[in-house]
């Protein structure tokens, strides 16, 4: 979401506030990680930049890569708050922002929702199975324990993932697996925004 403090001119964003000058995906110059230029709308492999969304296919947001060529079957939805990646470059380095104003994504605030969906067959028998988690990242005063985040006054945040990033809900439907809805909340809560200041936004 663009800041509502701002003035957007010819494909770039100007804080009327800070006066900082952040180049937008409509100028044309902010590339993604196959060099590719990213432009608005979905692109070929499923990623809509400018609604941080993205949908498709598992492999696809990996932009085809080989090692998940077994999971080429997986259909897969994310949506991201800028704090996670934005959809404007700030610090002039051409790719979109991940965590600006941080040094790290622990604090930022960022969030993201995956959502799965495929079949599998088990002994013959086709198995339609679907998993949705929300990550976030954690804020600077949590502790990571035995691979569970903690909260400064020692409440549960959730599992480790991916480093600084924390699960604070789970839902899984899988027949086969005898897997039926919610498979974790984080006793802390699972609002996506617990833990952002500035709801990830700049």
């Amino acid at each position: 979401m663009l800041a509502t403090t701002g003035l957007v001119i010819a494909g770039t964003k100007k804080n009327t506030e800070t006066g900082e000058v952040c180049a937008t995906i409509q100028g044309g110059t902010i590339i993604a990680s196959d060099n590719t230029v990213i432009t608005t709308g979905f692109d070929d492999w499923g990623y809509n930049y400018q609604g941080n969304f993205f949908k498709g296919y598992y492999c696809d947001s990996y932009r085809g890569a080989e090692w998940c060529q077994e999971y080429e079957d997986v259909k897969l939805s994310m949506k991201w708050n800028d704090a996670w990646l934005s959809n404007k470059d700030c610090d002039g380095d051409l790719l979109l922002d991940r965590h600006y104003g941080h040094d790290g994504y622990i604090g930022s605030g960022a969030w993201l929702t995956n959502h799965q969906s495929g079949e599998e067959d088990v002994e013959g028998e086709i198995c339609k199975w679907n998993y949705f988690v929300k990550i976030v990242a954690v804020p600077d005063s949590a502790k990571n324990t035995g691979g569970i985040w903690y909260a400064e006054d020692g409440t549960e945040i959730g599992e480790a993932i991916w480093g600084p990033f924390a699960i604070i809900q789970q839902v899984e439907n899988d027949s086969c697996a005898g897997l039926h809805g919610l498979q974790y909340v984080s006793p802390a809560g699972a609002g996506l925004g617990t833990y952002n200041p500035n709801d990830g936004n700049y």
